[in-house]
């Protein structure tokens, strides 16, 4: 077992040094996330305390949040002159596969997650699978991007099958450390720990949404909960 009951805070535990996250809604202003400049600002400051490294901000682009590239670059750009701490923001999107992501695949008129910028961050309804799916993610490939499935663990209408088929045809799975500590529900939870377990887990990021996820982070880590979570994740591709 790990000794880690008697850390009290999330960087003293040292295991979130270098990591990047993935996944999530800190650029202000702009969808269901972060309201404000200053509440952003918080929360980098605290991944900062944590040794975080990178974190790739992915608002949402969708046709009920229809943001906009260049729209997000903008705010992008003053959140960037605004924070002056150690931790690299890079800017993304995630797209949900809708009509309007469809448009903008055909106009190649995207913001692409990773250093290289081949890979595209796409979520679905949680409900419903969008007509033509797997249509639509090998129409990705065939536009030079490698699909990154957002928390794939939050589907409720995918079955291992559809996990397996996506795999064999190298979706990339990025699964919520949140879902993992039960902030979604006990099913979330249930698949996550499964996609862990049996290695279909790729990358990890936190989606969060406002300051107050960080600090049910620190609690469940007081209460024990979370350490041999975040030490299993930590061993993904988190650099």
């Amino acid at each position: 077992m790990w000794p880690f009951r008697s850390h009290s805070s999330i960087s003293s535990i040292g295991m979130t040094g270098g990591m990047t996250d993935w996944h999530s809604h800190i650029l202000f202003g702009v969808d269901d996330g972060v309201e404000n400049l200053e509440d952003s600002l918080e929360i980098l400051d605290e991944y900062a305390d944590m040794g975080i490294r990178r974190v790739w901000l992915t608002p949402h682009i969708m046709e009920d949040v229809p943001n906009t590239p260049d729209g997000l670059r903008s705010r992008f750009a003053e959140l960037t002159q605004a924070y002056s701490g150690p931790v690299e923001l890079r800017l993304a999107a995630e797209n949900m596969i809708d009509p309007l992501f469809e448009k903008r695949l055909a106009e190649n008129d995207l913001l692409p997650i990773g250093e290289r910028g081949d890979h595209l961050l796409v979520e679905t309804s949680y409900i419903n699978a969008p007509v033509r799916f797997r249509e639509l993610l090998m129409e990705i490939k065939r536009k030079g991007y490698f699909p990154v499935l957002a928390h794939p663990e939050r589907y409720r209408y995918m079955t291992e099958k559809d996990y397996r088929w996506m795999k064999d045809n190298d979706i990339i799975f990025q699964t919520n450390l949140f879902s993992l500590l039960g902030i979604y529900g006990p099913d979330a939870a249930k698949k996550a720990e499964w996609l862990l377990n049996q290695g279909l887990t790729d990358i990890v990021g936190s989606d969060i949404h406002r300051p107050s996820m960080l600090r049910f982070f620190s609690q469940s880590i007081r209460a024990g909960k979370a350490l041999d979570k975040l030490a299993r994740t930590a061993q993904n591709q988190l650099q």
